[in-house]
């Protein structure tokens, strides 16, 4: 899926698209979790599998990721909410976030997420979530 540089971010922070998430996209590193963790819910929304397998932990990352959905059951990312941002050592962080999706023609759904990243060799990495 393409977005123009001068869209809103689907991240929802405020700034277009080519001033927020599309550096990371590009391959910029992310400064911190919470900015990783935003840039990957705008990969799930621009469907840049890609980018989300090079963003994921190499300890925790899936072989494969496909975001292909039957076309009449495809996600339709609502929003993002991030509740908090903890820095929890030198390398590790976690967040706290809500995102809204709804499937095909379904009712919205609200998922929360307690995520844990790590930063390794100055990039920071989508490790796992917390149960």
């Amino acid at each position: 899926m393409q977005i123009s540089p001068t869209t809103p971010c689907p991240c929802g922070r405020g700034p277009a698209y080519s001033r927020c998430c599309g550096p990371y996209h590009a391959g910029q590193a992310a400064p911190d979790a919470e900015a990783l963790m935003r840039s990957r819910y705008s990969a799930y929304v621009l469907q840049d599998v890609d980018y989300l397998l090079a963003s994921w932990h190499p300890q925790t990352r899936p072989q494969q990721l496909s975001l292909d959905d039957d076309p009449g059951q495809r996600t339709q990312w609502l929003g993002l909410s991030v509740k908090q941002h903890v820095v929890t050592g030198a390398d590790t962080a976690e967040v706290h976030f809500v995102a809204r999706y709804k499937v095909g023609g379904g009712s919205a759904v609200k998922m929360a997420e307690h995520s844990r990243f790590q930063r390794i060799d100055g990039r920071w990495y989508y490790r796992d979530a917390v149960v």
